[in-house]
């Protein structure tokens, strides 16, 4: 457990060689689910006074469901599309060094004490956890060049929001919408 402690403090402390480590430890997938789940954890306590247990709930699945979304995004765009001539990496070792890079999340946990803190907190956190993204996306992927990281997380970024705000508008227009009529 020390270990698994040490590990997510590494990844928040944006440290490279931790993104090497768990990108190389086939085992550290089950820590970086749990890293994942607890940054969505502590976004849904962050969130108790909006949305209240179901939003933690939501809220966590939706972090994982995203998670799972982005890293195959990003592997596929900085492997197929983007890659570098020394780029070699698998879904899984860049599964596991985007779970870390969620570490830095565990603080909107802070955003259960007011909501201007809640709304500070949630924005601190998530730049920190797209810094710690790209540095996990330039070692899973072996790259040189950081930049590269930042367009191939931008381009999955931008696909992903799209792709949720796709799923949000045929939820509520087409599956909720005839409910009310």
């Amino acid at each position: 457990m020390a270990g698994f402690i040490k590990r997510m403090a590494r990844a928040a402390k944006l440290d490279p060689s931790l993104y090497e480590e768990v990108e190389a430890d086939k085992r550290a997938f089950s820590q970086a689910i749990i890293v994942v789940l607890l940054s969505g954890i502590a976004a849904g306590i962050g969130t108790l006074s909006l949305e209240g247990l179901a939003g933690l709930i939501t809220g966590t699945i939706i972090d994982l469901t995203a998670w799972f979304l982005w890293s195959y995004l990003t592997y596929f765009i900085g492997v197929k599309f983007l890659p570098e001539p020394q780029t070699k990496a698998d879904y899984g070792q860049l599964l596991r060094a985007i779970g870390f890079s969620s570490s830095p999340g565990v603080i909107r946990v802070l955003g259960v004490f007011s909501p201007l803190v809640r709304i500070i907190i949630y924005f601190l956190a998530w730049a920190w956890m797209m810094i710690a993204m790209i540095i996990a996306v330039k070692h899973a992927l072996d790259y040189k060049s950081t930049l590269r990281a930042i367009l191939v997380c931008l381009i999955s970024l931008s696909i992903l929001i799209f792709l949720f705000a796709l799923a949000y508008y045929i939820i509520l227009e087409k599956i909720f919408t005839p409910f009310y009529l």
